[in-house]
């Protein structure tokens, strides 16, 4: 647990920590027992998201490096996911790692004269990436199938032949995503808590004293940019394999905008900032859907607000609140006990 090292003792805050984290899985677990359908699938899609948005901030967040093209990456992956699904049969397990270093090793052509580049220059690359990406899914009608796109993709399964433990419920994809969610958490914070995830937040907050330490930041940045299309295009081929269909639709600069908007609001360079700010802004629209007219306009405005007061994310405004709550707390302990 963080706070916790070599002959220390773990804290109260370590033990309120761990039991929050606790109470939320706990939650979670049990929430197909009293939510709909609808809250279900809402669920689903935030666990999805998920992982772009991890994407993203490992770049950003830890690296400072703003890249458009995570929304390419996981319309990527939603392709080749689907590609495997209908005319390779793979199971699952397979499918995903398939899909997500497909989408690095693409990031890894794309990423060596990108990454020459510097501030808006490699931010309009990047953005020049999704749409040079959408315009192969509307041609390539031979593989992507155009404007159609790929339809009746199978739904996914665990076994080793197809059709053996499929995944048809939605409550057992449910279980899956969340099961899935809390895997990539778990690589993640593997990769940032590793002496390169300390060599990315090095490069980020002194680029030129991180090199005069030895620490290569080009290559740091290539190796950045190829994890985090990884973890986005392992989130398109979960995305394909619930959706069961896929579009050039999805490379629309919605998902760019909706994974930014994610990690920006949420807070970037933290774990717990962006897994509340998917549910918050994939669950907003789509309660916002009962105003269709009104829905961008106060989608909008919910975002200026929290960038103008809360520019740091809703994540780490909230720990900064837990830690005064608990700061008060101990102070009424302490003059309580004089």
């Amino acid at each position: 647990m963080a706070g916790a090292g070599p002959g220390t003792r773990p804290g109260k805050g370590d033990f309120a920590r761990l039991a929050a984290i606790l109470a939320i899985i706990a939650v979670l677990l049990a929430l197909p027992t009293f939510a709909g359908r609808y809250h279900l699938h809402i669920a689903i899609l935030s666990m999805i998201y998920f992982y772009p948005a991890l994407g993203l901030n490992l770049i950003y967040g830890y690296l400072g490096m703003l890249s458009l093209a995570q929304g390419a990456f996981f319309g990527i992956g939603a392709y080749v996911g689907g590609l495997i699904a209908v005319h390779l049969q793979w199971p699952l397990w397979l499918t995903l790692p398939a899909a997500g270093l497909v989408s690095a090793v693409i990031a890894l052509a794309v990423g060596v004269p990108a990454l020459r580049l510097r501030n808006y220059s490699f931010v309009m690359c990047t953005l020049g990436f999704v749409f040079i990406c959408e315009s192969i899914s509307k041609n390539w009608v031979s593989v992507t199938r155009g404007d159609m796109g790929l339809s009746g993709i199978p739904r996914p399964f665990l076994g080793l032949t197809p059709g053996s433990m499929q995944i048809s419920a939605l409550t057992g994809y449910y279980y899956l995503a969340f099961t899935l969610a809390l895997l990539g958490l778990l690589i993640f914070w593997l990769i940032v808590r590793s002496p390169a995830g300390r060599a990315m937040r090095a490069i980020k907050e002194e680029e030129v004293l991180a090199e005069s330490q030895g620490i290569d930041a080009g290559r740091y940045a290539l190796v950045g940019f190829a994890l985090s299309a990884l973890f986005g295009g392992v989130g398109g081929a979960i995305y394909a394999s619930y959706m069961t269909i896929v579009s050039p639709l999805t490379f629309q600069l919605y998902y760019t905008l909706l994974f930014l908007v994610i990690v920006f609001a949420g807070g970037a360079g933290t774990i717990g900032g962006v897994a509340l700010g998917t549910v918050v802004f994939v669950a907003l629209p789509e309660a916002l859907r009962m105003a269709a007219d009104l829905r961008q306009l106060i989608y909008g405005l919910t975002f200026l607000v929290l960038v103008f007061v809360l520019p740091q994310g809703i994540g780490p405004a909230l720990a900064r609140l837990a830690r005064r709550a608990v700061t008060a707390v101990r102070r009424q302990r302490s003059d309580a006990v004089d």
